[in-house]
């Protein structure tokens, strides 16, 4: 109950609170006035009455309709968010599971609204039957691509393939930690603190990376090249031994290192090596363990080559001076 009324205080929902009471206010204020049985009667005759069938829909119950809506869509807001942040404090459930549940919380509270506004009302649903083709093909196109990235993110929550906390690659660069699963979009928050809101169907269409989906071990690969004339074997020995000093890599599964190709200055060999957890960063590590290789090569005379050219001129005619 207390974060109910804490959510209440906020700013912006206390200000809603004192714009609908005032709203409210002043319409019960004018129903007890004797304008109010004026204005219906003028609201109820025609030109401001629609005959649909044996129905008939006039501008007074419109008006009506809507400020009863306003209210209860209103107060299906507070009852929503006040039931989502409890269902996010369950703590026994998983995050995916909680992203469901509230998206269905959400659904059902706002679905009650309406039939319980529609009931009070006493609307025929059927009198609106007229206009259900229209209206459904324009919200078919209209909200094609919101319908999408809705039942796209249902789809995600169901499946369990992404979670908040993820950290993500998408096919277009976009990297970073996956803050929050919208019924629309999922907000992910990139490595330099950019919030990026990508639509729930891109996850759907396209190739995702997802680098903590069962395990939040990583491979962070590392490629050096030697000279000809130095000593491949111990090298290779060394790019283990500077792996293996960094305190996040881990002893199982065992860095490797492999030549990997014949260039044309230098052998270029590839070192690998597993870090436990790839939130926490990859390239510190690398970065560490480059600088060791470095220094370990220094120490053993082993040198990595830069690439060289050799320029050779030839039949060249010595110009008469």
């Amino acid at each position: 109950m207390s974060n109910f009324i804490s959510s209440i205080l906020k700013p912006k929902a206390f200000v809603s609170i004192i714009l609908i009471i005032a709203i409210m206010g002043g319409l019960f204020y004018f129903s007890a006035t004797p304008y109010y049985a004026d204005f219906k009667k003028i609201l109820t005759s025609p030109p401001f009455i629609l005959e649909m069938g044996k129905s008939k829909i006039t501008l007074y119950l419109i008006l009506k309709s809507l400020v009863i809506l306003v209210v209860f869509f209103w107060l299906a807001g507070l009852i929503s968010d006040y039931g989502s942040a409890k269902i996010e404090s369950l703590n026994h459930l998983k995050v995916a599971n909680k992203a469901l549940t509230v998206k269905l919380y959400r659904i059902a509270v706002y679905a009650i609204g309406f039939l319980i506004g529609i009931e009070i009302l006493g609307i025929d649903l059927t009198s609106f039957a007229i206009f259900s083709g229209a209206i459904g093909i324009g919200l078919g196109f209209g909200l094609q691509k919101v319908t999408s990235n809705f039942i796209s993110g249902l789809i995600l929550v169901f499946e369990k393939s992404l979670e908040t906390n993820d950290l993500i690659e998408l096919s277009d660069g976009t990297f970073g930690y996956v803050r929050k699963m919208g019924a629309r979009y999922i907000l992910i928050e990139a490595l330099n603190g950019k919030k990026i809101m990508v639509p729930n169907e891109n996850f759907i269409t396209n190739p995702v990376i997802n680098w903590t989906f069962n395990t939040k071990n990583a491979r962070i690969d590392i490629l050096v090249g030697v000279g000809y004339e130095d000593d491949v074997e111990k090298a290779i020995e060394l790019l283990k031994e500077a792996a293996l000093e960094n305190d996040k890599c881990l002893k199982t599964p065992h860095p490797t290192a492999h030549v990997r190709a014949f260039a044309d200055n230098a052998i270029n060999l590839n070192l690998s090596f597993w870090v436990e957890d790839i939130t926490e960063g990859r390239y510190a590590p690398q970065s560490d363990v480059m600088i060791r290789i470095l220094n370990k090569f220094r120490t053993n005379n082993i040198n990595i080559p830069y690439p060289q050219s050799e320029i050779r001129v030839v039949n060249v005619t010595p110009k008469d001076e």
